[in-house]
């Protein structure tokens, strides 16, 4: 006898197009308050990523992994969070640290090899970035498991790209996240590249969401370009984080720059891919849709983008003023005080 045992399916969520236009049905309740200040933090993110990537350009910050094009990845899912949730973040996440509360020159200070970057205010509930590819979920698991033995009612979001879903540590995360039922919530960020390599060489799989099916993992994939269906998405899982369901979710972006600064994306695919993506702008949709709302005009764009530029400009100055460590700090944390 053969019977079906189990169906599963992946749903797709999309609110907010490339036109400005916008699912009413499914809008989440933002005030046209938050919905600016998403638009400010998107902005943010990517003018400071251009000036990080000029810094490095000019030998004053080393390798850099730019963010461009997946703003409303990073900051839809980390405005959803509240003050008593936790970031672990990727390379790639540097936006959603600043509105957790990182300041701007400290991303600099880790890019430019200074390590004291990433020793943030202890009201900040930031861990530091890891490198290592596909490493934070699992760190964010074992905490996450700290929280809910602690009974504490705070959620943990972690990210991860596509490439990082082929190593251990994220399939580790995920069943132990569901074995335990935790109260974490992991975001893919699909943004069809890992380093020079296409989706299709990384997973066999018709999307990176169903992976968390097998884990027992609620699973979903979001337009990753469309930054209120990435923070409604987020809000959601949290509501099941803390209720012992995790999610897995997979945001399909576009990585617009080169993997890193040590990396040249036209060896490895077309200019027409890539201005293909640029009509899918996660910022240029959502300033169509304010404006459409006449929540947001010319005036407001300069007026914001000159503010930003003097925030950039500020923190670019005091990353580069501060002094470098000294040569024996490499050494400080190697050995145990007193140890043999």
């Amino acid at each position: 006898m053969i019977k079906t045992v189990k169906k599963f399916e992946i749903k797709r969520l999309e609110i907010l197009n490339e036109k400005g236009k916008v699912d009413a049905k499914l809008m989440p309740k933002l005030s046209s308050k938050e919905i600016v200040d998403m638009y400010r933090w998107m902005v943010l993110t990517r003018e400071s990523d251009t000036k990080a990537l000029k810094l490095q350009r000019t030998g004053r910050m080393g390798t850099y992994a730019s963010q461009l094009g997946q703003e409303a990845t990073i900051i839809g899912s980390t405005f959803a969070l509240r003050t008593q949730d936790y970031l672990f973040p990727s390379f790639r996440m540097n936006g959603g640290m600043m509105l957790r509360g990182v300041k701007l020159h400290q991303v600099y200070q880790y890019y430019g090899g200074d390590e004291r970057g990433m020793k943030f205010d202890k009201n900040v509930n930031v861990f530091p970035i890891c490198i290592t590819v596909g490493e934070q979920p699992l760190h964010a698991a074992g905490f996450a498991w700290g929280l809910k033995l602690q009974k504490k009612k705070s959620v943990v979001l972690s990210d991860i790209g596509d490439g990082g879903t082929s190593e251990g540590d994220f399939h580790e995360a995920l069943n132990f996240a569901g074995v335990f039922k935790l109260p974490l919530i992991v975001i893919c960020q699909n943004n069809k590249w890992a380093i020079s390599v296409p989706r299709s060489k990384q997973t066999a799989a018709e999307t990176i969401a169903q992976k968390g099916i097998a884990y027992g993992i609620r699973c979903l994939q979001v337009d990753g370009n469309d930054v209120f269906a990435m923070y409604k998405a987020t809000k959601e899982a949290m509501s099941y984080a803390l209720k012992g369901q995790p999610t897995f979710i997979e945001a399909d972006t576009y990585r617009m720059e080169h993997h890193t600064t040590s990396d040249d994306w036209k060896k490895y695919r077309s200019t027409k891919e890539v201005k293909e993506w640029e009509k899918k702008d996660p910022i240029l949709r959502l300033r169509k849709y304010m404006e459409s709302k006449r929540i947001w005009n010319t005036s407001k764009e300069e007026k914001l983008r000159k503010e930003i530029a003097a925030v950039v400009k500020t923190a670019s100055k005091k990353y580069l003023a501060i002094k470098p460590p000294a040569r024996e700090e490499m050494f400080k944390y190697m050995f145990a005080k007193g140890g043999k």
